[in-house]
């Protein structure tokens, strides 16, 4: 119980710290924030495993499946990146204002007419050098399971012609077995899964970049998505469900 609250405190210092820097922006060296990244990753009791081959500079869209709130602060410890997220973040207390200073760019997915304009902010960014991280699933997974790669934001990628890099997040304990310990999905609420988190021992986030993916080799979104489609793997020894019960 005290390791879980002096982790959580460590959290919200380091959040805390991110928001009070997130209006210098783009004048926080990329390395700082990497830094930062995987300090909140380890403050909360996640050693981090990356391997693969390392992310290309210039424009770039990063997709990754999506399982926990952890898999932000992971994607970005690989490339600074602005990210894509739902409306709803913008309104989430400590996350919101920090995803926005931070440059997040916001998709409304019940909205199906300001898709084109996403769309045509994300090419703009990529055209610009800069790298764009999504979960193109739409939604976390439990790591048991996971969701179709929704095709909208491949497009961004072939209009800007810039590489796709693929990442494979998943989350196991230190004696190898796959868990859904940090998973944050259905009814959770973000202090639940905190606690959880900050709760468990052991815990290891594996980062696998894959090959990044050249612009040209794809002619149309839907084979560019299922290109970048991460392959199943093994079911965790335990569900979701029994966890957060």
């Amino acid at each position: 119980m005290p390791r879980a609250v002096l982790r959580l405190t460590g959290i919200v210092l380091l959040l805390l710290a991110g928001i009070a820097l997130s209006p210098f922006g783009a004048r926080i060296p990329a390395s700082l924030i990497r830094r930062w990244c995987r300090w909140l990753v380890r403050a909360a009791g996640v050693r981090v495993r990356i391997t693969g081959a390392a992310a290309p500079t210039g424009g770039l869209l990063l997709v990754a499946n999506h399982i926990s709130w952890l898999d932000i602060p992971l994607l970005t410890a690989v490339r600074p990146a602005r990210m894509l997220a739902k409306t709803e973040v913008r309104r989430w207390p400590v996350a919101g204002p920090l995803a926005t200073r931070g440059g997040t760019l916001f998709i409304d997915r019940d909205r199906l007419r300001a898709l084109p304009d996403t769309v045509a902010r994300i090419a703009r960014a990529l055209r610009e050098g800069a790298a764009v991280a999504a979960f193109p699933e739409g939604s976390t997974w439990c790591g048991r399971a996971q969701g179709t790669f929704r095709r909208a934001v491949f497009q961004a990628a072939l209009d800007a012609g810039v590489p796709v890099q693929p990442v494979r997040i998943g989350y196991r304990l230190a004696g190898g077995t796959a868990t859904t310990a940090p998973a944050f999905v259905g009814d959770d609420t973000l202090l639940a899964s905190l606690w959880r988190v900050a709760t468990t021992r052991g815990l290891v986030a594996e980062v696998e970049l894959r090959a990044p993916i050249p612009p040209g080799t794809h002619s149309d979104r839907r084979s560019l998505a299922r290109a970048a489609q991460p392959q199943e793997t093994a079911a965790p020894a335990w569900t979701h469900t029994v966890l957060v019960a």
